[in-house]
């Protein structure tokens, strides 16, 4: 789940002594104009979003509806055959092709206007070799 805050210092004290949740990394996404902390909570991840320009993505949005949950995050096998699989189901999808996410891991959004308003994200499982 991604939140957008205002302050990503302030978001990641509130997450984690709050909240408990483990501070994994911070990244930086320059073509969508966003750092991103990542936490750990359990077998989940949150992703807290902080815009670094104001016309951001993550900054626009915060304007036009407050802090609070930007998207949901979903893990898939394979990026190309959930696409495609969306795609035949007639599921609109803001990226064609896969792209690299903060964290390195490829990833697409899923227009909000297919999945009843919700921003979606879809990221490629990392497979480690034994």
């Amino acid at each position: 789940m991604g939140v957008a805050v205002k302050s990503l210092d302030e978001a990641i004290i509130t997450y984690s002594r709050a909240l408990g949740l483990t501070l994994k990394n911070i990244g930086v996404n320059p073509d969508d104009k966003v750092k991103i902390a990542f936490l750990e909570a359990g077998a989940a991840s949150i992703e807290l979003l902080e815009s670094t320009s104001p016309d951001g993505v993550v900054a626009r949005f915060i304007e036009r509806r407050g802090e609070g949950i930007h998207h949901i995050c979903f893990r898939v096998e394979s990026l190309e055959n959930a696409m495609r699989m969306m795609m035949a189901w007639g599921v609109q999808l803001i990226d064609e092709k896969p792209r690299t996410s903060a964290s390195g891991t490829r990833m697409a959004f899923v227009h909000p206007k297919s999945t009843h308003g919700v921003l979606i994200e879809l990221v490629e499982e990392t497979r480690t070799t034994p």
